[in-house]
């Protein structure tokens, strides 16, 4: 069976669709063309030069992205920098980009919640809910959008040892967290990605620890004793975008080639 770019996108978009996206988001077919053939894609967190290299030795089309290449608006393709080089090398293969963001974040069943799965986090409810006027869930409605969850550890767990779990689990290299306020921790609140804004509603969930990325300095000081935060960095927060979008596509479109990308990594790096 022969499928389009198009078929493609749906597929994503019938699982998370574009309406979710926030208002400064770029979400959607960054590069490309609707009908144009896709004949297998690559998944990946950022579009570089090595997915991009990784893209063209492996025959892939299309890349799919969580983070949109093109975030902010440029005026001219010139090669100068890596968003406008990456544009113009993926305009002359042929390659279509494409990114699902801030709407794959805030569907339920999303980011987040793929998150808390891996972190065998129960009772999973959507932290800070996404109203949508014309659609609108009841107040109490686990499965409304919105960004973040929180949810409870089968048993409560130590907190020096949650954090050890946590750090061996997601694979990560480092932690940073604010002051240990509580001997053990039962109800977790997180959100993948940058989500200090929402500490105060992690704090009101009764949580004993908020996950997140891209805190400040003052967001740990500002925890003051009602929360342990814990900066799990945004890459690594973020990297369950493969395995979600990768199981969101096989599942519709179970005879189309779709690969995980053994390049995409964090342009984060930290000296040991």
């Amino acid at each position: 069976m022969e499928f389009t770019v198009s078929d493609i996108v749906r597929a994503v978009e019938e699982y998370a669709p574009p309406r979710l996206q926030q208002p400064y988001d770029n979400s959607g077919l960054v590069v490309g063309r609707y009908p144009d053939k896709a004949t297998s894609a690559l998944l990946c967190v950022d579009v570089t030069d090595e997915v991009m290299d990784e893209a063209e030795a492996t025959g892939a089309d299309m890349v799919i992205s969580h983070h949109p290449l093109i975030f902010h608006a440029i005026k001219r393709l010139n090669g100068e920098g890596y968003v406008q080089r990456i544009a113009e090398r993926a305009i002359k293969s042929g390659t279509a980009l494409y990114a699902c963001h801030t709407n794959l974040d805030a569907v339920y069943g999303g980011m987040s919640y793929r998150l808390a799965g891996e972190l065998g986090l129960t009772d999973i409810r959507v932290l800070d809910r996404l109203d949508e006027p014309a659609t609108c869930a009841p107040e109490e409605n686990p499965e409304a959008p919105g960004f973040g969850v929180t949810g409870r550890l089968p048993e409560p767990m130590d907190t020096v040892a949650f954090l050890a779990f946590m750090k061996e689990r997601l694979r990560l290299d480092v932690i940073r967290h604010s002051a240990l306020c509580r001997d053990t921790v039962g109800r977790v609140a997180l959100c993948t990605g940058a989500g200090a804004n929402l500490t105060g509603k992690a704090v009101r969930s009764g949580a004993d620890i908020y996950i997140a990325a891209d805190f400040r300095y003052n967001d740990f000081i500002d925890a003051d004793g009602r929360i342990i935060v814990a900066d799990i960095g945004h890459f690594e927060s973020e990297y369950c975008a493969i395995d979600l979008l990768y199981d969101v596509i096989t599942k519709k479109l179970p005879t189309f080639a779709v690969r995980k990308s053994v390049n995409s990594r964090n342009p984060v790096n930290y000296f040991k």
